[in-house]
């Protein structure tokens, strides 16, 4: 900001003697004779005499000159046409005689002092005074603070200053004294630090560079191509925590990610646990690279909720890559089946919550429901609300037997909490459910749901591993679109199947409505964290007045359509929607789908070719369509729309499937 020049009061004469003089220099001037000088030239507000004003004949007196409060610059004395009575002011004055106004005084000189030189054409001609004649910058606010090196300084409005502080650390104009100057940057090592707009204080940010980060000190910020603000928001990213959850299946089964790299460069895939390396691997630009990881068994079994430190797997790149963690990897290995498989799409770090509302499933003959907290900073202190259904967990890890809980987490770290026995209803089954818990933390973790293995619905056969991320409350929305799957048997034609369709309130009194409408489709929510379900094989639009989550769970094989078995995905709001996607459909498996809703009209390309068969979905405006996936190549597809669209990937072997989102934006959502 421009800085007021410090001024000095002007010391003025009373206004009896600059009557007194202004007279006797006025009938000096008539005694000179000059008649090239006009009486009224003030008057004009020109600042100069008129040329061509016929000689004035009779000397009038001239009339009082108003004066403003003192300044404290250096001013003209308006009595002299020599210098001021300041000293330390070199003023010279060229006019042939004295004016009314010394605002509009033509002097060609100009006035000389330390904080400057201002010339006379400068000053205001408008024919008023403003500062006595002062010619600087015109005074600051009173109040307004401003800087001189590390000294802030407060304005008087009269052109002098209230007080001054010299500043321990750091002054900033219009706050003062601060801890750093407002956006200014710098590194400390690899921690980039940036100061807060309010000057209190820098904000950390870690640099990795084991993921490409470094710091550039200008800006104070991380920069590359895995910097936060390069990734955006999106289930993009380089750093992921896959996390082993609950399962029967035999451990000569794999527990793997799978890393999608479609960058242009190619990807340092770094994974750790605890600190300890365990694969270090290039996984090359355009390519998938399958990573087997060993099961951790105490994440991996039942029994009680637990806490576990170091549980989770930290997984880092040099590239964005895409995620996905498989539980197991194959539905069939050594001409044995797994029976029970699921598939997660995980999210990276920079897009977790601190706010998240659980999704998972009720408890199955002492087969528990769970839901997983994961940290990524130390000193994560996270707190439970069990919801209505939530309220019967096995206790442990800081968790009480009501689901109550607040435990701390540190990077890494893994809570998890496992659902307990309660009433067994012979159509809808334990009536203990997660779903619908609360979990809050005061720094950003993954929530994740999962079970370890269970039916859909309770009457059919037969169980099969669920998981999947649950989105934070920030991403969730009011509105949504959900298709059911195609399911194809051995040697058949894919034919459509229904699923349930699960939705969640977060706010009491939610209305929701749907398009077209549904049969059994609940018309309201009474509670937060309340949910309820029902059973359809029709596309439609879920609205609700507040944000709620939606979730769709596969029916086991014995329910029809000869492939499959309980599966969990969650809804993708459309308001996360996105126009271009890459996604992985595992080969090993006998069939994969994608289901692909988009407003009517959107032209929609799967891997370059144009995809067709569209559907309208209610009066809706969007429409939906089921692709199934090509088993040849390396099972990554890239799908490309000239709008916004959603799309959610699934496949099947013998009594056994899984189905995620096939991606999708983590944009901010207001309530």
């Amino acid at each position: 900001m421009s800085l007021p020049r410090p001024r000095r009061p002007s010391r003025l004469l009373p206004r009896h003697l600059l009557n007194l003089m202004a007279l006797l220099a006025a009938s000096a001037l008539a005694a000179c004779g000059d008649d090239n000088v006009s009486t009224g030239s003030a008057s004009t507000g020109s600042g100069a005499s008129t040329s061509g004003d016929t000689p004035s004949t009779t000397a009038t007196a001239p009339t009082e000159t108003s004066v403003d409060p003192p300044t404290t610059g250096p001013t003209t004395d308006p009595t002299t046409a020599g210098p001021s009575s300041d000293p330390g002011t070199d003023t010279t004055a060229t006019t042939a005689g004295p004016t009314t106004d010394t605002a509009t005084d033509t002097a060609t000189s100009t006035t000389t002092a330390s904080t400057g030189q201002v010339s006379a054409s400068d000053t205001d001609t408008g024919g008023s005074t403003s500062g006595s004649g002062s010619t600087g910058d015109p005074p600051c606010a009173q109040g307004t603070i401003i800087c001189e090196g590390n000294t802030a300084k407060v304005c008087d409005g009269l052109g002098g200053f209230e007080s001054e502080e010299a500043c321990p650390k750091a002054c900033a104009p219009d706050l003062g004294c601060t801890e750093c100057v407002p956006n200014a940057g710098q590194c400390n090592g690899p921690i980039a630090q940036k100061c807060k707009p309010d000057g209190s204080g820098f904000e950390d940010t870690f640099c990795d560079d084991v993921q490409g980060v470094q710091c550039d000190a200008n800006a104070g910020e991380c920069v590359g191509a895995c910097a936060p603000k390069t990734l955006g928001n999106s289930y993009i990213g380089c750093q992921y925590y896959p996390i082993v959850t609950p399962n029967v299946v035999s451990d000569t089964f794999t527990f793997a990610v799978v890393v999608s790299n479609v960058s242009d460069q190619d990807a340092d895939i770094n994974i750790t646990k605890g600190g300890q390396p365990v694969v270090d691997i290039i996984v090359p630009k355009n390519t998938v690279e399958v990573i087997p990881l060993p099961w951790v068994q105490v994440l991996k079994s039942t029994g009680s909720s637990r806490f576990v430190a170091d549980g989770a797997y930290r997984l880092r790149s040099t590239q964005p890559v895409t995620v996905y963690q498989y539980n197991p990897l194959e539905y069939q290995k050594n001409n044995n089946f797994t029976y029970t498989n699921d598939a997660s799409l995980l999210m990276p770090t920079n897009v977790w919550g601190d706010d998240s509302f659980v999704v998972t499933r009720n408890t199955l003959n002492g087969l528990p429901g769970i839901y997983t907290v994961i940290g990524q900073e130390d000193n994560t202190t996270v707190t439970l609300q069990p919801s209505a259904t939530g309220q019967k967990v096995v206790a442990g890890g800081g968790v009480a037997a009501n689901g109550t809980g607040v435990v701390m987490i540190g990077e890494g770290d893994v809570l998890q909490v496992l659902s307990g026995v309660g009433v067994v209803d012979p159509q809808k089954g334990d009536n203990s459910d997660l779903t619908g818990t609360r979990v809050l933390s005061d720094k950003p973790v993954m929530v994740h749901g999962s079970h370890a293995c269970t039916y859909v619905p309770y009457t059919i056969l037969a169980c099969d591993h669920l998981e999947e991320t649950n989105l934070p409350f920030v991403n969730l929305a009011k509105e949504y679109l959900v298709t059911p799957p195609l399911v194809k048997a051995p040697n058949m034609n894919p034919t459509l199947k229904a699923r349930i369709v699960r939705v969640i309130a977060t706010t009491d009194n939610t209305t929701i409505t749907y398009d077209p409408p549904q049969n059994g489709a609940p018309a309201a929510l009474a509670k937060v964290g309340d949910y309820a379900e029902f059973s359809t094989d029709k596309d439609f639009k879920i609205t609700a007045n507040f944000k709620i989550a939606v979730s769709e769970y596969m029916i086991g094989q014995s329910g029809g359509g000869g492939a499959g078995d309980p599966a969990l995905t969650i809804g993708v709001p459309i308001e996360q929607y996105r126009s271009s996607y890459s996604f992985h459909a595992p080969t090993n498996y006998e069939s994969s789908f994608a289901n692909i809703t988009a407003p009517v009209g959107t032209n929609v390309t799967i891997d370059g070719q144009p995809v067709a068969g569209f559907q309208p979905i209610g009066g809706s405006g969007f429409s939906g369509v089921r692709v199934q996936l090509s088993n040849a190549g390396d099972g990554d597809h890239t799908i490309a729309g000239d709008k916004a669209f959603g799309v959610q990937v699934y496949g099947y072997g013998q009594y056994t499937s899984y189905w995620y989102p096939g991606g999708l934006d983590l944009n901010l959502i207001p309530q």
